[in-house]
């Protein structure tokens, strides 16, 4: 019997650990078993001629909100093509009924972590003993579950990030998150997990994103983890979900040791609104959450990541303005702003009724309208989004960019920016760097009315931070001032900047 593990990547970059977690849970089965790894990105029909090449038996399908609708097609090309190929789903995105994508023509859906249930049902099959189609899964006690780590390949540690994790579930109930389904945190074996973070750092291993909710929970499992890479030699680059109020001394004092570029810590945030938070089951302690983001914005040089979502229920515009101008007071950090998502099994369908939310059925989910904000409202937030990642968490305007709102609201005035550049283009993608840059000057002496040679050497500033960069064209005529002044030292980057 021939297996395949596969999924579709949302980026070749990325890599699947819970493909890896099957593949080192198959037991006898292992050597029948191949990983075969593809992106969202690919043709999907290639891609089901890649995994029949292999003439595989089974095909074990991990489906996530990213690759939803993909797995649908390629299932329906699979058994167009071959329909004597049995097809087991898994993962998240079919975990909590109802299904918003139709999965009927897949054998067997796994529901719940399926490290060990995979092998069962394979074993089942060969034996010619059918199972039940959905087969519910209990939590697994993680002392029975095989490591992953031995499986990544070489290839993988050369052109990929390293997905780990030391424990898995949730303790808080955000009622938007699949995380609060799993109330209980359970952790691994500590020292068999760094037996194997060892090894793969031996392999060259140097990009590590761990996908545990909570990293900053158990203060003594983290300050193991943060010791491992404090004690190798850099470049390293660690990645960890945190929770925003509980940085206590020890683990203060280690963060700050972290080499610049090493350490990336990703905040969920989501509201600063106390009446909105606890609409949510969501827990703020916000005078924590202020103290811990000034701490890691002035004492460390940890790239931080703060997260905040358009559309909670009972929260308007205005509510999230003041979340988004707060933040921006109190760091200079990335602040991702999603939309937010209506997933299967969570209980963030209990405010349907009454604020009138109105979900798509289509990956992702995103809401189209409540009570608060109209479908127009939504759309234009979800533009102010994808702008704000193109010109403030690109980095790429640093200097010039804040020109925007130096006498006001950053929301108020970066709306009014983003309303003014898709009606400059109509569209949010395939602007380029330059034409990006020229929309921000042309803005900013246009319609804010800003002194042109001031807002021209900001925009130097910025653009020729790169060595190699040539000086775009409607910045030519100010390029000679820029260079007297660099000369004369009075570019004005600060000395943290330097």
């Amino acid at each position: 019997m021939k297996i395949i593990l596969s999924t579709l990547n949302s980026r070749y970059t990325h890599s699947a650990i819970g493909l890896r977690y099957l593949y080192a849970n198959m037991q006898e089965l292992q050597s029948a078993t191949k990983i075969m790894e593809f992106s969202i990105n690919d043709a999907l029909q290639s891609v089901a001629e890649k995994l029949l090449d292999a003439s595989p038996d089974i095909i074990g399908l991990g489906v996530y909100i990213w690759n939803a609708a993909h797995i649908h097609e390629l299932i329906h090309i699979l058994k167009k093509v071959s329909p004597k190929t049995v097809i087991v789903l898994g993962g998240p995105e079919v975990t909590y009924e109802p299904f918003r994508v139709n999965y009927d023509l897949a054998d067997f859906i796994i529901q719940g972590e399926g490290d060990l249930a995979f092998y069962e049902l394979c074993r089942k099959i060969a034996l010619n003993k059918p199972s039940e189609r959905i087969i519910r899964m209990s939590i697994p006690n993680l002392k029975n579950i095989a490591l992953p780590y031995a499986y990544y390949s070489d290839h993988d540690i050369a052109n990929r990030y390293i997905y780990v994790e030391i424990s898995r579930g949730c303790p808080f109930e955000c009622e938007f998150c699949l995380s609060s389904m799993d109330e209980k945190v359970r952790a691994f074996d500590l020292d068999a997990v760094l037996h194997e973070f060892e090894k793969l750092w031996e392999r060259g291993a140097r990009n590590f994103k761990f996908v545990d909710r909570t990293f900053n929970l158990n203060m003594k499992a983290a300050n193991r983890i943060l010791d491992f890479f404090l004690a190798k030699e850099p470049p390293y680059f660690a990645h960890f979900e945190v929770i925003p109020d509980h940085f206590p001394a020890s683990l203060r004092e280690k963060i700050k040791r972290f080499p610049h570029g090493a350490l990336q810590l990703e905040i969920g945030i989501q509201t600063l609104n106390l009446e909105i938070a606890n609409n949510i089951s969501r827990q703020l302690k916000l005078d924590k959450i202020k103290e811990n983001i000034d701490f890691l914005e002035n004492e460390t040089t940890a790239h931080i990541h703060l997260d905040l979502i358009v559309g909670l229920p009972g929260e308007s515009l205005e509510s999230f303005g003041r979340n988004l101008d707060e933040l921006m007071r109190l760091s200079s950090c990335e602040i991702q702003i999603g939309i937010l998502k209506k997933l299967s099994g969570t209980h963030i369908n209990r405010h349907d009724i009454e604020h009138g939310m109105v979900y798509s059925d289509i990956p992702p989910y995103d809401i189209l309208k409540n009570n608060q904000l109209s479908f127009k409202d939504i759309q234009i937030m979800k533009r102010f989004a994808r702008f704000w990642d193109l010109s403030y968490n690109s980095g790429n305007f640093k200097k010039s960019l804040p020109l925007l709102w130096e006498n006001g609201s950053v929301f108020k005035n970066f709306y009014a920016f983003s309303l003014w550049i898709y009606a400059r283009t109509d569209s949010t993608w395939k602007i380029s760097l330059p034409r990006l840059g020229e929309l921000i000057f042309d803005y900013l002496t246009q319609e804010k009315k800003l002194q042109k040679e001031r807002v021209a050497l900001l925009m130097l500033e910025d653009m020729l931070k790169l060595k190699g960069r040539a000086v775009p064209s409607y910045l030519k005529p100010y390029a000679k001032n820029f260079q007297v002044e660099a000369k004369l030292g009075t570019s004005g980057f600060n000395k943290r900047q330097q």
